[in-house]
Parts: structure tokens; sequence; C-alpha cells
């Protein structure tokens, strides 16, 4: 019986997987993300988060973005006030998915307000661009569908045909941060191939620890990130690069 592969998810393809991407996406390098980079925008009236108070959180940054998203979430879906304790229980499993998260004996005031801060933040800039947007729904976690040894998994948010990733960090995006939605872009449209289910035709980045957006046109930059391939040939170089990966294992 061969052995079976492990799954990966889709979020961690791009990390765990050197070269995967690289063959898919040759282009997306320091030119073209710096060009995409120039093209961010803030939203009027939202204040980032003070670097300063940032600094003199005690929790790793990343368990920070996850209560911030976990309390984001819990709002949009109509809690006036959710539970700090539901809020890091939630945010406490994310991070063991994927991290090997501390779990904090409790939260400092601090910690509490700047998650707080983020998440207000993030909610926000969600409701102005559904109102942009009218008539189309604003989804929490969409699924990613697998293929091959990629397993199925979440994105952050869509509204209608735009896949929306929501990232906090001190930096601009990076070439990894496009590596992943371009992914989720060909899992996705590899499904709907076989479904006839609608693909997403641009994506949204959200920052707000930063209070920076970034909106582009799937096609257009996975044409200037290959190697100028549509969508048909990229599918089936993912494939081929799928299946090289298995039969190496």
């Amino acid at each position: 019986m061969a052995k079976r592969l492990p799954f990966r998810d889709p979020r961690t393809v791009a990390r765990d997987i050197p070269g995967v991407l690289d063959i898919l996406f040759p282009r997306l390098t320091g030119g073209l993300v710096a060009a995409l980079n120039r093209t961010m925008f803030t939203f009027d009236g939202i204040q980032p988060l003070s670097e300063e108070d940032v600094a003199e959180c005690s929790l790793h940054k990343a368990m920070l973005f996850e209560l911030s998203m976990a309390r984001a979430e819990r709002t949009l879906q109509g809690e006036d006030q959710p539970s700090w304790d539901e809020v890091l229980a939630i945010a406490v499993d994310r991070q063991r998915k994927h991290f090997d998260s501390k779990v904090p004996d409790r939260l400092e005031q601090i910690d509490i307000k700047l998650s707080e801060h983020a998440a207000n933040n993030l909610n926000e800039m969600l409701c102005r661009v559904r109102d942009q947007h009218e008539g189309s729904e604003l989804l929490i976690a969409p699924t990613i569908p697998g293929l091959g040894w990629i397993s199925s998994g979440h994105g952050d948010f869509s509204l209608g045909r735009i896949l929306i990733e929501v990232k906090h960090t001190d930096r601009n995006f990076m070439s990894r941060d496009f590596r992943q939605v371009l992914m989720y872009w060909l899992l996705k449209y590899s499904s709907s191939i076989e479904g006839g289910e609608d693909v997403w035709t641009e994506c949204l980045m959200l920052n707000p620890r930063r209070n920076a957006g970034l909106l582009f046109n799937f096609d257009e930059i996975l044409h200037s990130a290959s190697a100028s391939s549509n969508r048909v040939e990229l599918l089936e170089l993912l494939r081929s690069v799928v299946g090289d990966h298995s039969a190496r294992r």
C-alpha cells in the first residue's frame, strides 16, 4: 500500500514547500512587489496602532493578531461585546494549528486595548468596503478548496468576487503574502472548473495595524508574476508541480 502523503494547509504551502510557488510565479520578485505596494491606500478617519504601545504588549504579535481577528469576527456576527475569554480560546486554537503558541495566563489591559483597536479598525474597513459593493455578501472564513496533497482551508473574508486577506504587521505587504493569495485563487479556480462556481476576480489586502489597503486584479497579477501564462496554463503547471512533489516523497 502506498504511503499516504501528509496534507498541507494552503496557508502554509508557500512557507513550507520551498520552490513550489517560485516555479509558478518566477517574476513575483522585489520589483513587482514594490510596484504593487506603491498602490497602497489608507482609510480616512482610521488611526493606526501606536508602535510604542505594540512594543509594550506582552503577547506574541501573532497572538495579538489572532485575538483581533477573532474579536472582529464575533462583532461582525452580531455580538456587541464578545467575551475576551472566548476570544482568547478561539485565538489559541487557531494558533496551535500552525505554530507552537504560548498561551498567556491572562490578558493585560494593553493587550485588550490593542486587540480591540485592531478589531475596530478591521470592522470599519470591511463595513466601508461592503457599503461600496451593495448587494454583495460578506463571508467570514471562505473555503479554500484542496488539490492533491494540499488540503482544503479557509481564507479570511470574501465579498462577492473579492477575496479579502488580512495582515497585521509593521511592514509593507511581502512576496509571500501575494504568493498565499495567488495560491488561494488557483485552488479556487481548479475547483470552479468542475463545480461551475465563480472565482474571485480581485483581491483586497488589509492591514488594520497600519491602516493600509491594497487592491489588485487576479488575472493581471497572475500574468505579471508568472512567465506570462494564462490561468489554464498556470493551473496545469500547479497540477504538475503537485504531482512531481508527491512522486518525490
